[in-house]
């Protein structure tokens, strides 16, 4: 039974380091996002909720719903084809997705934010709180 366990888990190391080395993004520190944005001219997508939007975000970051990744309705991204794209939610986890998504639109170079904000706090970087009602684009 032991042994059924180890090959599971190892068939599940393997199968996550496969998907991750044939994606169409690339997993940055918040350290290496920050230089994109600073050097490359690069943007963050946040695409987490409206609401957790307001509550905190990175500064300069657009507000994309998943939704609007899916249907293709990036309007707002399309004078960043070229230029470094990262793609933030809370964990890492939910932006996979959306990553892939873009890459597979054209966006020729996608990044993902490690552990989402989580790791964006962890590194004692600073988020913007909206104050108004709506949510800057």
């Amino acid at each position: 039974m032991l042994s059924l366990v180890w090959v599971g888990l190892v068939v599940a190391i393997i199968t996550s380091y496969v998907k991750q080395k044939t994606a169409g993004y690339k997993i940055v520190t918040p350290n290496e996002a920050t230089v994109m944005v600073n050097r490359e001219d690069g943007v963050f997508v946040d695409i987490r909720s409206r609401d957790e939007y307001r509550g905190g975000h990175i500064a300069g970051a657009l507000h994309i719903l998943p939704s609007q990744i899916k249907e293709q309705n990036l309007a707002d991204l399309e004078k960043y084809k070229q230029a470094p794209i990262i793609v933030v939610c809370k964990t890492g986890q939910t932006a996979q997705e959306s990553a892939n998504l873009l890459s597979k639109a054209g966006f020729e170079n996608v990044n993902l934010l490690k552990d989402g904000l989580i790791s964006w706090n962890e590194a004692n970087l600073p988020l913007i709180r909206s104050k108004s009602g709506k949510a800057r684009k």
